[in-house]
């Protein structure tokens, strides 16, 4: 499955942002506790425009987190209603822009506008291609139980599980040692 370049960045995007949190990131803490951490994942994805780097922008950011995860996990329609409420709150303004090494693409909010809403309207834009595309079974949670992990399947077939292949293999692991104490009974 593909989608536009910038829409799979977005999602690339949220889906580091979504697994910040405390019961999906490796360290188990929520990873962008502080604005100078936030700033290094910004700094990653190659995120421009407006950055307060404080306290405030940071518990909005925390909030849009929250608010895109539980898109993420909606169906078709209901994503498109939470959708549609995302576009009107940020007033988004869909624009071709070109910039940095980037080719044409799409950003729907002024670089000066708060970087939450900024997050929550590209976020709006990636979520209508895969709205309208009729991929939102894409977008998934970790199937591994004890993981709270979101990714988006990208593969061809759709057939990805897990969010990472430390999950698979963890799993994989448990059901190999439960087989073998099996047989071995």
């Amino acid at each position: 499955m593909h989608f536009a370049p910038d829409t799979e960045d977005i999602l690339g995007f949220i889906v580091t942002l979504g697994n910040t949190v405390a019961g999906a990131s490796r360290s188990g803490a929520d990873e962008i506790g502080t604005p100078a951490q936030l700033t290094g994942l910004l700094d990653t994805h190659g995120y421009t425009g407006r950055f307060d780097r404080d306290e405030r922008e940071l518990a909005e950011v925390h909030r849009v987190r929250t608010q895109l995860r539980h898109v993420w996990s909606l169906d078709r329609d209901a994503a498109a209603v939470e959708v549609n409420a995302m576009l009107r709150q940020t007033r988004a303004l869909p624009q071709l822009v070109r910039h940095d090494a980037l080719d044409w693409h799409l950003h729907a909010s002024e670089d000066d506008e708060p970087l939450a809403e900024r997050i929550l309207s590209e976020a709006s834009l990636a979520f209508v291609d895969v709205i309208r595309s009729d991929e939102m079974t894409r977008l998934r949670t970790c199937g591994a139980p004890d993981c709270e992990g979101i990714f988006v399947d990208l593969s061809r077939n759709g057939s990805k599980r897990f969010c990472s292949v430390r999950c698979g293999n963890r799993v994989n692991m448990i059901a190999f040692r439960e087989r073998a104490a099996a047989d071995s009974a």
